[in-house]
């Protein structure tokens, strides 16, 4: 038993890795610089949450990497969404909670992202999560 957790451990591990290198290698980040893929990662989730209904949030949660879950549901308060944020108040409060100047800006964070939590989810529930944006947004996420 203990060694099937310490494998689901491990397995979730990789998983949550492998979103981060695909976040620095669209940048061409090292992994030295897991700091920044870690706050954008963790930043654009947060936001992500915050803008979904609870029951999409939570079916959306339930196909992420468990480390990655954690990550996403960090400091929630269900009762306090969702927060109604346009692409404009998105990409501000993007900013907020990413404090790094990369090349292509807080939008390309987004967009770099949403493309690597994208290919972790199936199709269906990326466009489950889609459809509950606003237009302007929901442009962000292909």
């Amino acid at each position: 038993m203990a060694e099937q957790m310490l494998s689901a451990f491990e397995s979730s591990l990789d998983k949550t890795n492998l979103i981060l290198k695909e976040i620095e290698q669209a940048y061409g980040w090292p992994k030295e610089q897991r700091n920044q893929s870690y706050a954008a990662l963790r930043t654009v989730l947060h936001l992500l949450r915050d803008r979904l209904p609870v029951q999409e949030s939570a079916e959306f949660a339930a196909q992420l990497p468990v480390l990655v879950r954690g990550i996403y549901f960090d400091g929630w308060r269900p009762s306090d969404v969702p927060v109604k944020l346009n692409r404009d108040d998105f990409l501000y409060e993007v900013r907020q909670g990413f404090p790094y100047d990369v090349q292509g800006g807080v939008e390309r964070v987004v967009q770099v992202v949403l493309d690597a939590l994208q290919r972790h989810v199936t199709q269906g529930e990326w466009e489950d999560v889609k459809s509950t944006m606003p237009q302007d947004l929901s442009r962000l996420m292909r």
